[in-house]
C-alpha cells in the first residue's frame, strides 16, 4: 500500500485526516514500510537523504525534484511560460522592463513591490541582491522573468495582484484536482475566478510527465485572454490553494 509521510505543521488544518482516510499516513521515517512513498510536506531540507534512509521508493526522486527546483524545466516548457533569464546571462536581456525576480523554486511575492516586482533592468538587479541576503532563496539561485500582466480581480498588500491564476496538481498525464491559486483574496475575487486552462494543461502534461511524476502545473490568463503558465513545483512540497483535498487525494489513490 502506498504510504505517505505527512508532516502536518505545514498543512492545512484536517488535511491529514482527509489524507489518511486513501493512504496509509505515517509521520515518522521509522514507520515506513518498503513502499512506494509521497512525502507530503516532509520531503525537503533533507530530500537526498530521505531518499538514501528509506526502504521504499519516493513518488519522485531526488533527481526528479532537482529538476523542478533547479528550474531546469524552463527549456522543456519555454513556449508556455514567460522568458526568463538567470544571473549568468541577464546581462545580455534586451528586454527593457518590467520584470518578475525570484528564486529558482520560492519567492517573496507577499512582498511584491519591494522584492518581486521590478521596473527596470536596474531595478532587478536591486531586487536581486535583496534576495540574496536572504539565506534560504538566495541559496537557490535568482532568476529574472519577463512580467506578464495578468487578468487581475484584487489588489493585496504591497501591490501583489490576485490573478486569475489556478494551481493544477497532476501525477504523470493525470489531472487529480484543480483549485483557485490565491486562497488569501477576498471572497468576491474568487468569486469571479474563472477556469479557462484545461487546453494548456492537457498541452503541458505529456511534456512534465517525462521528467517527473507529481507535480503542480500554477496556470494563470493574461489580459489578453491568453493562458500560460506561471511555475512548475513538486506536487510534495506544494500547499493545497484551493484544491479539495478529498478531491487530491482520492484521485491520487485511484492512478498511484
Amino acid at each position: 500500500m502506498t504510504q505517505v509521510l505527512f508532516r502536518e505543521s505545514l498543512a492545512e488544518d484536517g488535511e491529514a485526516a482527509i489524507c489518511a482516510e486513501y493512504f496509509n499516513v505515517v509521520t515518522r521515517r521509522r514507520d515506513l514500510q518498503p513502499n512506494l512513498v509521497i512525502g507530503r510536506y516532509s520531503v525537503l531540507p533533507y530530500y537526498r537523504e530521505l531518499e538514501d534512509d528509506i526502504d521504499g521508493k519516493l513518488i519522485n526522486s531526488y533527481a526528479q525534484h532537482r529538476w523542478i527546483a533547479n528550474f531546469d524545466y524552463y527549456d522543456a516548457v519555454r513556449p508556455y511560460t514567460p522568458e526568463t533569464w538567470d544571473e549568468s546571462n541577464f546581462y545580455s536581456c534586451n528586454h527593457p522592463g518590467p520584470f518578475v525576480v525570484k528564486g529558482k523554486t520560492n519567492s517573496k511575492k507577499f512582498h511584491w513591490n519591494e522584492t518581486m516586482f521590478a521596473t527596470d533592468k536596474r531595478a532587478a538587479m536591486h531586487v536581486a541582491c535583496k534576495l540574496h541576503e536572504d539565506m534560504y532563496l538566495g541559496d537557490q539561485g535568482v532568476i529574472f522573468r519577463k512580467y506578464c500582466p495578468l487578468r487581475t480581480y484584487e489588489t493585496g498588500l504591497y501591490g501583489l495582484p490576485f490573478a486569475n491564476e489556478w494551481r493544477v496538481f497532476c501525477y504523470r498525464e493525470n489531472i487529480l484536482s484543480r483549485g483557485y491559486y490565491w486562497s488569501c483574496a477576498s471572497d468576491d475575487a474568487k468569486a469571479m475566478a474563472t477556469w479557462g486552462g484545461e487546453s494548456l494543461v492537457k498541452t503541458l502534461m505529456p511534456i512534465v510527465s517525462k521528467h517527473v511524476n507529481f507535480y503542480v502545473l500554477d496556470v494563470a490568463e493574461t489580459i489578453d485572454g491568453d493562458w500560460i503558465l506561471i511555475e512548475i513545483n513538486d506536487g510534495q512540497m506544494s500547499g493545497l490553494s484551493e484544491n479539495d483535498p478529498n478531491i487530491l487525494y482520492s484521485n491520487l489513490a485511484r492512478y498511484v
